[in-house]
């Protein structure tokens, strides 16, 4: 079964950074562009692979395990594991902005 893409209405736009850690690799800092509670849009320095598992972790929330869906140049669209909770990331946006 195709995985659908996440509602647009959920999405936002962000000006963040992030620390991105990709399997058996350090802790690194990379913007994010916008956001849902099911994933993110970062620019990254290194070109992961479609499928890769990375871990997100956004500041005041656990790390969140993801996985990219897709590359466009250094930009890469990563879904989460577990989606973000509503109420938690109503408060995460209010502190983004």
């Amino acid at each position: 079964t195709e995985k659908k893409p996440s509602p647009r209405r959920n999405r936002i736009s962000v000006s963040a950074e992030v620390s991105l850690r990709r399997l058996g690799q350090n802790n690194y800092r990379v913007r994010v562009n916008d956001l849902s509670p099911e994933g993110c849009r970062v620019e990254l320095v290194e070109l992961p692979r479609i499928g890769e598992h990375m871990l997100v972790k956004l500041d005041g929330l656990e790390v969140l395990d993801s996985e990219v869906c897709w590359v466009h140049g250094f930009v890469a669209g990563l879904r989460f594991e577990r989606a973000i909770h509503p109420a938690v990331f109503d408060l995460l946006v209010q502190r983004l902005r």
